[in-house]
């Protein structure tokens, strides 16, 4: 259960025998822990800017909220609903892609990057959404997709035109391997698609291949190119001088390949698709990506209120994950896809993962998320079929009470979970179509927000919504959810609150406590208080004990919870704390 405020109150005096002071971890912490609430601090740093303090809510524009009944959503959606999100706790809202697009990839395909979508409104729509999310204290980022457009956009029209058009080398073109007058050869080498099958598309035409990471229909940008650079800058400009606060920069890591077109090694077995696994050596991670993240930094610069980045970087490691900050000067909120696909509840691997982005060599500020419109929905990947709604909430406390910006997907407060379509003639997204049964697509994490128990859940007046609505919407919605003081949505509703009220969750260190197999411990301390989060990722009963090596006790302070999944008593000992399982239990140092 929720402790309420009066609750909190009334066990407030109880004796509970814990302080703290100066902090050490134990001996058998990580060896990556800090030593020190002086070293700590020395990796977390602090700033007034405006993200450092943010709670992201991602929105796909399809699903949330459709004003005009044809089944999609839409801006006028999203701008009808800004009052839950303000209510909900929120500060800034991704969108992503709303641009023109053929909608092959729903989006992230672009056709035109300065205008958008007949389907979800009017630049006016827009300029309302951004105007009305500002008197709410709601920013707006955009999704900035980098590394490739659709191939109806106009840049790529005119490359695919002929051989000498001046937008030729604006996309990366090769000839085929043993490629003769009547015959297109094999492609330039072995290089795949992240969606299946070669990353190179023949094109009749001009007689040559093209590159696309992603689908047939994505052709990459040539960044090599300095035209590249300048469009793309452009287009930087045109939505900051709309007021937007930032960007989202999609698949960064991409923009870049081996210009002498080395075969990728092969790695064992196959993938979904049926191809032969491989290691993206040579499309991935090259060094010019920072120089371009860079140029990124400094378009943005220019303009007031200190706009942020954040990048899709699902870097292999936390090493790599910093090398995305540069000295500063790139991107300040790279996704950590680390911490994000543990994909269980592994206390130990929790707490080696934010032992290392603690104290990453940027030291920068660490972005967390659990979902994404690209990844199954927590609820399903951490439940284990039987205490899904516990796990949601203690999910949310981690997500909410680490130091870091946590980002939100859409209906994760309500405990949404991933529906896939349970026939290929239903599936939507194409890497559904192609790699079905193994791979069903990405329909599942993106179906309808969930506001009422009506038949389309409040979503749309149409009666068949882009994605069907599922079947849990009945019990897990907006409505229903708001009377019950028990649900998943009133815990991130409290734990948000909690975040901006209390400065050690919004400003303070964290650091490790103890080492125990099945209990992610963790202390959060600013200059005047001390909050201890305790998550009991078990599905057994645990007893922590707060040893001396992991905080000083005495016997004059107490210990107020805050926040508490159950009751854990009106008297806690810090030799002695009952945590039921899944139990997660947010305590102020008093």
């Amino acid at each position: 259960m929720h402790w309420t405020k009066s609750f909190v109150a009334a066990i407030a005096g109880c004796a509970l025998s814990l302080s703290i002071g100066t902090l050490a971890p134990t001996a058998s912490a990580q060896a990556s822990a800090p030593t020190s609430l002086a070293e700590a601090g020395k990796d977390q740093p602090t700033g007034s800017e405006w993200w450092r303090h943010a709670v992201i809510y991602e929105i796909y524009p399809r699903s949330f909220q459709d004003s005009n009944g044809d089944g999609v959503g839409d801006i006028k959606g999203i701008t009808a609903r800004l009052d839950y999100l303000h209510d909900l706790g929120i500060d800034a809202i991704w969108i992503t892609p709303m641009y023109p697009s053929p909608g092959i990839d729903y989006g992230y395909d672009i056709s035109d990057y300065t205008a958008i979508d007949p389907e979800y409104g009017t630049m006016a729509d827009f300029d309302n959404l951004v105007a009305e999310a500002k008197k709410r204290d709601i920013r707006v980022i955009m999704d900035y997709v980098i590394n490739h457009t659709s191939d109806q956009n106009k840049w790529f029209l005119e490359s695919r035109s002929s051989r000498d058009n001046p937008k030729r080398d604006w996309y990366v073109w090769r000839d085929g391997k043993g490629e003769t007058a009547t015959d297109k050869g094999q492609p330039p080498n072995n290089w795949q698609s992240w969606f299946g099958h070669s990353a190179w598309q023949w094109d009749e035409k001009t007689r040559q291949y093209y590159y696309h990471y992603f689908y047939v229909q994505q052709p990459d940008l040539n960044w090599r190119n300095p035209d590249v650079h300048k469009a793309m800058d452009g287009v930087l400009d045109f939505w900051m001088k709309r007021g937007v606060a930032g960007f989202r920069i999609d698949a960064v890591s991409r923009l870049y390949e081996d210009p002498n077109l080395h075969d990728d090694p092969y790695l064992s077995g196959r993938n979904a698709y049926g191809d032969r696994n491989i290691q993206h050596k040579y499309t991935d991670d090259l060094p010019q990506v920072h120089d371009v993240l860079k140029e990124v930094r400094s378009v943005v610069d220019k303009y007031p209120g200190d706009p942020v980045l954040v990048t899709e970087a699902d870097e292999p490691n936390v090493q790599a994950l910093s090398k995305m900050y540069g000295n500063g000067d790139e991107v300040q909120l790279p996704m950590d896809f680390q911490i994000a696909d543990v994909n269980e509840l592994s206390a130990p691997r929790f707490r080696e993962l934010f032992n290392q982005i603690e104290n990453n060599s940027a030291h920068g500020q660490p972005e967390y998320f659990f979902s994404n419109h690209d990844q199954p929905r927590q609820w399903d990947r951490y439940g284990d079929g039987v205490h899904n709604d516990q796990i949601a909430k203690l999910m949310a406390v981690l997500e909410l009470t680490t130091r870091g910006t946590p980002q939100m997907y859409y209906g994760e407060e309500l405990g949404m979970r991933t529906t896939d379509p349970a026939r290929i003639e239903d599936v939507h997204d194409p890497i559904g179509k192609l790699g079905w049964p193994k791979e069903k697509g990405r329909d599942g994490e993106r179906t309808p927000m969930q506001w009422t128990s009506s038949q389309e859940a409040g979503f749309t007046t149409a009666t068949k919504p882009w994605l069907p609505i599922p079947p849990s919407a009945s019990k897990y919605n907006v409505e229903a959810e708001s009377k019950n003081p028990n649900s998943i949505l009133n815990t991130y509703k409290e734990l948000l609150a909690l975040r901006k009220s209390e400065p050690a969750l919004r400003d303070g260190v964290q650091i490790s406590i103890g080492n125990d197999s099945d209990v992610f411990a963790y202390l959060r301390r600013s200059r005047d208080e001390s909050i201890i989060v305790l998550l009991n990722m078990s599905s057994k009963e645990k007893v922590f004990a707060f040893r001396p090596g992991d905080v000083q006790l005495n016997d004059s302070s107490t210990l107020r919870p805050l926040y508490s999944s159950t009751r854990v008593g009106e008297s806690i000992s810090p030799a002695h704390v009952v945590l039921p399982p899944f139990a997660a239990v947010v305590a102020k140092a008093q």
